[in-house]
């Protein structure tokens, strides 16, 4: 029997899961989305030529696996609404919604894998953190692999727990470089540049330190390579170490970890009926 995988949420990351699932050369017939919005389904149709639901019934149906793609708070409705056979695989991208609450609201007897992407799934170049427990099958496993590895690279995680340090260090990890090259922009302007040159020269600087960083060579050694003793970078980046960009980054990591613990409580208490 071939894989049909259906999606409940056709938003933007769903949108570039299915992209690189056909791009990567697996066929759209294997794809079904719900999605409650007419012109956003029309939308989908028309861009991957994939099948597309107003009703979850009959897309799930037969489906091999489930990727639960709708916002944290919708999670608890949607599943609501649908009947998932024995044995199938549900992948969930929602941030937040634990394995406990999925079990709770779709039943025991299904392969949950908890998962955690980020924004730059969007251009193929994401990754993506995820948690399965020790009885979910490789089959299943593989194929949350192949979804997820549509639009980047995955890692394995050993706890559920950790996916709240993934959260803190690359699904909210896009807007720390974002910030970072803002900041620099805003440097660049006071220091007499253009806001347009400021822009372009911050802007190209992420773009050509992340083509270095994918290299085998670490990011420490990178940045030794650049800071020549008694040079301009050895001032900045001492300048940085005095104002404590470490404890600042590590508070900060911390901060987003904390608060998705947080959300994944508020959560799991609504799946309760606390």
């Amino acid at each position: 029997m071939s894989q049909v995988i259906a999606f409940i949420g056709g938003g933007n990351m769903a949108a570039s899961l299915i992209g690189g699932w056909i791009q990567a050369g697996r066929p759209a017939s294997a794809i079904r989305v719900v999605e409650l919005s007419e012109p956003r389904r029309e939308q989908l149709a028309s861009d991957y030529g994939v099948a597309v639901y107003a009703d979850a019934a009959a897309a799930v149906d037969g489906a091999t696996a489930l990727v639960l793609a709708v916002k944290p708070q919708q999670m608890r409705e949607a599943c609501a609404n649908l009947r998932v056979a024995p044995g199938t695989t549900v992948i969930s991208i929602a941030a937040g919604i634990r394995i406990a609450s999925l079990q709770a609201w779709l039943g025991h007897d299904l392969h949950h894998i908890r998962c955690m992407p980020n924004t730059p799934a969007l251009l193929g170049a994401g990754i993506t953190g995820l948690y399965t427990d020790a009885a979910t099958p490789a089959t299943a496993r593989a194929l949350a692999d192949a979804v997820l590895g549509a639009a980047g690279q995955t890692v394995w995680l050993d706890s559920e727990a950790q996916i709240e340090a993934v959260t803190a260090v690359s699904g909210s990890g896009p807007a720390y470089f974002f910030l970072v090259t803002e900041v620099m922009r805003e440097a660049g302007v006071r220091l007499g540049l253009s806001a347009e040159t400021a822009a372009r020269l911050a802007r190209q600087t992420l773009i050509g330190a992340a083509r270095m960083a994918e290299t085998d060579t670490d990011v420490a050694e990178l940045r030794a390579r650049v800071t020549s003793k008694g040079g301009t970078t050895e001032a900045a980046v001492q300048s940085l170490e005095n104002g404590g960009i470490r404890t600042i980054f590590n508070q900060a990591l911390e901060a987003a970890a904390r608060r998705g613990a947080e959300l994944g409580q508020q959560l799991s208490g609504e799946s309760d009926g606390r």
